[in-house]
């Protein structure tokens, strides 16, 4: 009688194709039972596999919202996550509906930085969530917008930032140390009473927790300046005619409104944070998030290219589109809003007024794609200054 042997050994082709198939079956097993448009999710990982690659966690979003349409859903690992991909719902979501979801998600990564959610940010919402943010409210309040107290703070490390951009004497530099080295004095002063210079140990431990929305947004609009110099000139040119020689102040800010169209730009086409902080819906532990997509204002441009006046009438005068929402909006709104608008305005208005921006000799325009962390910040980059007519260090720096 024939005795036949079978191999117990499988081709590696074979494996690769039963695994495979497998995978495309726990894959069908796992498509959606919400009836919600989204991507496939497979056990444990979810729809990890469907999102690797280089491109930022904004782009991909847009990119899945052209197919899927402007509310899909997803999985991170067992996490449902539905994704707002579009200015109608973000409004519902975080306005209309704002109480209905403004809970956050549990991360180890964020629990670990924050003590086990013990901030405004990232703590989950709970009446002890409120009374901590009403208290930041409230001391807020005492140095608002136009607080001449936080004007005069600001514009004593304008003064400091400024003479040392223009120390550079025509030479490129980076100037990220200088920017936050500035922005962080500021919020030392409201916080401690008292500023650091540079070089100091302490400062530079407190800025390696400190990428926060106005430093990047300052870096980021130097970037922006270098594809755009007929901008500069004209922002310059507003300035002159409404501001002169002395110190820009906040009242100005209504009397210069094509600056401020810069500044809004800035934060339309390059969004801090690349993906707003998730929201949980209270009833059912959805997770809600939303890319924050470059929108078109007011205007027929397209989104990707940059064009202040979008946010401007046809009379020159400033507009908000309701889309436009940098800060978010409901419960979540980013707290510190108004003193990051003032910082904003002042720093950067100052810095135009007093010199000119150019590449470096020689130098390539910098990447604008970011690098991705908790907000997106500028890749390094240097940048020369000129000083304008009549700010020379000589003349105008202590």
């Amino acid at each position: 009688m024939a005795t036949y042997v079978f191999p117990v050994t499988v081709s590696p082709l074979l494996t690769v194709l039963l695994v495979l198939a497998a995978l495309a079956i726990l894959a069908a097993l796992g498509q959606r039972s919400s009836g919600m448009p989204g991507l496939p999710r497979l056990p444990v990982v979810g729809s990890l596999p469907w999102m690797t690659g280089t491109t930022p966690p904004h782009l991909l979003f847009m990119k899945f919202g052209r197919k899927y349409g402007p509310l899909f859903e997803l999985y991170l690992g067992p996490h449902r996550t539905v994704v707002v991909n579009d200015h109608d719902h973000a409004r519902e979501v975080l306005l209309q509906r704002g109480r209905d979801f403004a809970g956050r998600p549990s991360m180890v990564t964020t629990d670990l930085l924050t003590r086990g959610g013990k901030d405004i940010a990232f703590s989950d919402y709970s009446p002890l969530w409120k009374l901590h943010r009403r208290l930041v409210h409230s001391s807020f309040a005492l140095f608002g917008e136009g607080s001449s107290r936080l004007q005069d703070i600001v514009l004593s490390e304008v003064d400091g930032l400024c003479a040392e951009l223009l120390s550079s004497n025509g030479r490129g530099f980076d100037p990220s140390l200088a920017v936050t080295t500035a922005v962080t004095n500021v919020v030392c002063t409201l916080v401690f009473g008292t500023t650091y210079k540079h070089g100091d140990g302490e400062l530079q431990e407190v800025m390696r927790y400190n990428d926060g929305i106005v430093q990047t947004i300052t870096r980021g609009g130097l970037v922006d300046i270098f594809s755009w110099m007929k901008v500069q000139e004209k922002a310059q040119r507003e300035l002159d005619e409404e501001v002169g020689e002395r110190a820009v102040r906040a009242a100005d800010r209504g009397r210069l409104p094509y600056l401020d169209s810069i500044i809004n730009e800035g934060m339309r086409i390059r969004p801090v944070s690349p993906v707003l902080i998730p929201h949980i819906a209270m009833s059912d532990s959805s997770q809600v998030t939303r890319p924050s997509t470059p929108n078109r204002g007011s205007k027929s441009e397209p989104c990707h290219k940059t064009f202040p006046d979008r946010f401007l009438d046809d009379q020159g005068q400033r507009v908000t589109p309701s889309c436009f929402l940098p800060f978010g909006a409901g419960p979540r709104i980013c707290v510190g809003e108004s003193l990051a608008r003032m910082e904003l305005f002042l720093f950067l208005s100052s810095m135009l007024q007093r010199m000119s921006f150019m590449l470096p000799g020689g130098a390539t325009p910098p990447n604008l794609q970011g690098r991705l962390g908790v907000v997106l910040q500028p890749l390094p980059y240097k940048v020369a200054v000129r000083p304008r007519a009549g700010w020379e260090v000589s003349t105008h720096v202590n």
